[in-house]
């Protein structure tokens, strides 16, 4: 109302030219509501080289939003709202122009409905993306559980776990106790691998050793412990 623009793409551009002191910068000035000013402003954070999954499923609920709520309205000015007249759904849009499919858009979108925990627990890579999608259909409070069960188990979930808590959620409510006894099951791709926790071993090295370190210093010395065994039997 009093005037002014909004920056819509283009926020680390105009922070540079600050910062080497330039007065003016280069634009592109369009006349936009806030649904189009939202898509292009998602469209174009979208086309960066990297992005995190919470990054990519935020964007991605941002637009679908802004699609629906461009669909319902009668004042349609934008070039965008030319979707409306082919019939598409807004997650078919979004797919379409994101270049993968409505499945994708989906499964990331429901990462928005995880606690900020676990969201970045899958950022981290310390969750993979389709255990996350199971977990996002536990009740916040049960998402919290389920970090105290993650913990027990010192082991993140196989997506067989997290189908599991997902259904016994729908069915009467997960519990703590559901998710511990579910999470300290032997993973099938774990039969017949051993495990130690890297901080039982820590007191056996210098605090430098990185975990490969530690690794590589155990199988050396059952090797050493191997041969020794050998020469014994042989005596």
């Amino acid at each position: 109302p009093d005037g002014g623009y909004e920056i819509i793409s283009g926020h680390r551009r105009h922070h540079a030219a600050e910062l080497a002191g330039l007065d003016t910068i280069p634009v592109i000035v369009r006349e936009l509501d806030d649904d189009a000013a939202v898509i292009m402003m998602v469209d174009s954070n979208l086309q960066r080289e990297n992005i995190l999954p919470s990054e990519r499923a935020k964007a991605y609920k941002m637009k679908l939003e802004a699609l629906k709520h461009q669909g319902s309205r009668s004042d349609l000015t934008c070039e965008q709202d030319a979707h409306k007249l082919d019939g598409k759904k807004s997650r078919d849009i979004i797919a379409e122009q994101a270049g993968t499919s409505k499945d994708s858009v989906r499964r990331f979108i429901r990462l928005t409905e995880l606690i900020p925990e676990i969201l970045d627990m899958v950022d981290e890579k310390k969750i993979s993306m389709t255990p996350a999608v199971e977990l996002s259909y536990l009740k916040p409070e049960e998402q919290r559980n389920f970090l105290e069960a993650m913990d027990y188990a010192q082991a993140a979930p196989s997506v067989s776990q997290a189908q599991r808590m997902k259904k016994k959620s729908q069915e009467d409510g997960c519990t703590l106790e559901d998710m511990c006894g579910i999470m300290d099951e032997v993973k099938k791709d774990d039969m017949g691998q051993i495990a130690f926790k890297t901080s039982d071993l820590q007191k056996f090295f210098p605090k430098s050793y990185t975990p490969r370190q530690m690794s590589d210093t155990i199988l050396r010395l059952l090797e050493q412990w191997q041969r020794r065994r050998q020469r014994d039997q042989q005596r």
